[in-house]
């Protein structure tokens, strides 16, 4: 789905990549990044990058026309990430320019105390 400056995609696979520590610069900000998770649906993609406890973090990134968005979240967010998408499915990504600081990646409504289904 696309509207002006957002996209919402399934993201279909993933891939974990950790660094010691890479200085990279997002738009005017410079990073210290310790992990990335490389969010990937059939057209577009996200990039979570995890930064280190003393770096700046920057408003969330999506380049139209590239097809892909970049979103900020503090390295020890990451374990905690990996596991919904480990377990959770369908997960969507949604991409903003409208409203930058709502680019978020979401599962589906499921209903209360559904736990885990074997």
């Amino acid at each position: 789905m696309s509207n002006g400056g957002t996209q919402v995609f399934e993201i279909k696979n993933y891939m974990i990549i950790w660094r010691q520590l890479e200085l990279r610069i997002f738009g005017e900000t410079e990073v210290k990044l310790r992990g990335m998770v490389r969010c990937l649906g059939d057209e577009y993609s996200m990039d979570v990058v995890f930064v280190a406890p003393d770096s700046p973090m920057p408003e969330p990134i999506f380049d139209e026309e590239a097809k892909k968005g970049f979103m900020f979240m503090p390295i020890s967010d990451l374990p905690g990430f990996v596991d919904t998408l480990r377990n959770e499915k369908p997960i969507f990504g949604h991409l903003r320019n409208d409203r930058p600081e709502w680019t978020s990646v979401t599962t589906s409504q499921e209903p209360v105390g559904e736990g885990e289904v074997s």
